[in-house]
């Protein structure tokens, strides 16, 4: 299974935010979003990654002066990336060894998706599911 089957199912629109919004601007975009991370865009190129753990990390060491700052002094700005035919297993592994749960999708340098450790584990289990069935069915048969 690769990234392109877990995007055709969940797809493949992506909120962003500027690297000069504010970190109060980003929380809120995060809690309209409901999501846990956000990719920061410059003029339609990825230049970081925003997590709701790094506003709470950087919250706590420097306090509410925090919210007036920019996302571009929070932000990841060496971000991992896949591609929409890199393999979901080998992405996991990646995810889990660097301890992140977000991963931009990136084809010919653009923003294409955004991917989870839940949702790769919900791709693997959907996977799982349909090869017992398959089984299940050619031994019934």
């Amino acid at each position: 299974m690769r990234i392109a089957d877990v995007l055709r199912g969940k797809g493949t629109a992506v909120a962003t935010v500027g690297p000069t919004a504010t970190v109060a601007e980003l929380i809120a975009t995060l809690s309209s979003y409901n999501v846990g991370a956000m990719p920061v865009v410059d003029g339609g190129r990825l230049v970081g990654i925003v997590s709701e753990r790094d506003v709470v990390r950087r919250l706590h060491a420097g306090g509410a002066a925090l919210l007036d700052g920019r996302v571009a002094d929070i932000m990841t700005s060496d971000v991992t990336t896949c591609a929409p035919g890199d393999a979901v297993t080998d992405l996991a592994r990646v995810m889990t060894a660097g301890r992140f749960r977000h991963l931009p999708v990136v084809e010919d340098g653009e923003l294409v998706g955004i991917v989870s450790i839940g949702d790769l584990v919900k791709a693997r289990i959907d996977l799982l599911e349909s090869e017992r069935e398959q089984l299940q069915s050619y031994i019934a048969s």
